[in-house]
């Protein structure tokens, strides 16, 4: 197939991922988006941005197939085994070609529970080993007795009950955004355009007229509204800075409000989470959720006493009526949405399955050359 011109409508986790890897295919790819830039939000923010930025900033980077058959399909797990082992991929492209930051870790994650809530651990391993055994390929759960739990993550509160959810994994989400950017030749990123339209073979910005391309795909998330039955979930974090306290793998813990995570990030920061609240609300952090954000992480590890709180960060991510991701492809049109909370787990299974129906998935030059 000779190269074609393709036209992304977004610019988010599957937008920058559909640009990199289109682009090295030897495709002309155009990117369109809102943001000003390509850059995520300023460490420091406390208020939501003027203009809203890609839902995939505003997230911690676990990437915890087992942990989402919590309350995910089993379908889901398997997507994001496969995305888990392509994200390796990718950190491993791009390591070759000299990146230096770190992109990715594979340390497995730790699942708590307080005593007071064994008995709803206990009931959630049931739901995991139920899922587990439909999925086929994930790993069970280790039990971690206090020893165990000292010897992985001796920061971590000891009277816990632990389980280790071994071949899990993180990656640094501001970073891997910002090198997709920025590895993907030739791509032509239009900042500041809002996308009002897409089609087969048709996209429109605001206030101008449709651009015609051989592939138009729409990766907008909310943006895409009403072109999809979309809603908001609302995620917040908080950014905690603690020179001193250790911390090698995600945890999380279950709580009765929030599925509350911790996750470490290069330089003492500590990135504290919840990963679902049903609203539409774009405003700052509220009062009750950094109280209780930060309660239940220093209930795991004590030693974030003195930590300074350097970033809060709220945004919207996209989920669709049944909370599965949905594909539609038709003669020159993509369309993906409804990763929900979802969106680093999902997306590079998504992609490589959106691209081998479309026949995609080899060097535009290798096949013009066949």
């Amino acid at each position: 197939m000779a190269a074609l011109r393709i036209g992304i409508a977004g610019a988010g986790v599957l937008g920058r991922l559909l640009a990199w890897q289109l682009s090295r295919a030897g495709h002309a790819v155009t990117v369109f988006d809102p943001a000003p830039g390509p850059q995520a939000p300023a460490i420091g923010t406390l208020s939501a941005p003027a203009t809203p930025h890609a839902a995939g900033f505003t997230a911690a980077g676990m990437l915890s197939p087992l942990a989402e058959l919590d309350n995910a399909s089993p379908e889901v797990a398997l997507l994001g085994w496969r995305s888990l082992a392509l994200w390796r991929e990718v950190a491993e492209t791009l390591l070759a070609e000299g990146v230096s930051q770190p992109l990715f870790a594979q340390h497995g994650s730790l699942l708590l529970a307080h005593g007071s809530d064994r008995g709803a651990a206990q009931r959630v391993l049931a739901r995991l080993e139920h899922a587990r055994t439909l999925a086929g390929e994930t790993q069970a759960p280790e039990p971690l007795d206090r020893a165990a739990l000292a010897a992985l993550e001796p920061d971590v509160a000891p009277g816990l009950h632990a389980w280790l959810l071994p071949g899990e994994a993180q990656l640094m989400p501001r970073e891997m955004m910002a090198t997709l950017a920025a590895h993907a030749p030739g791509v032509w990123w239009c900042w500041g355009e809002r996308v009002a339209r897409v089609a087969p073979g048709l996209l429109q910005v605001e206030g101008e007229a449709p651009i015609g391309f051989d592939l138009v795909i729409d990766a907008r998330g909310c943006g895409a509204r009403p072109d999809a039955p979309v809603r908001g979930v609302r995620g917040e974090l908080i950014w905690l800075h603690a020179p001193g306290v250790s911390l090698q793998r995600p945890l999380r813990l279950l709580h009765p409000r929030h599925r509350v995570y911790i996750v470490p990030r290069p330089g003492n920061l500590f990135v504290v989470g919840a990963s679902e609240i049903e609203s539409e609300d774009r405003s700052p952090v509220s009062l009750r959720s950094a109280v209780e954000l930060m309660s239940a992480a220093h209930s795991v590890l004590p030693d974030l006493a003195e930590a300074r709180i350097v970033h809060m960060e709220s945004n919207l991510r996209p989920a669709l009526p049944d909370n599965e991701p949905a594909t539609h492809t038709e003669a020159g049109l993509l369309r993906i949405n409804g990763l929900f909370r979802h969106g680093w787990l999902l997306a590079p299974a998504l992609v490589q399955d959106a691209l081998e129906t479309l026949s995609l998935t080899e060097p535009a030059q290798e096949k013009a050359d066949v």
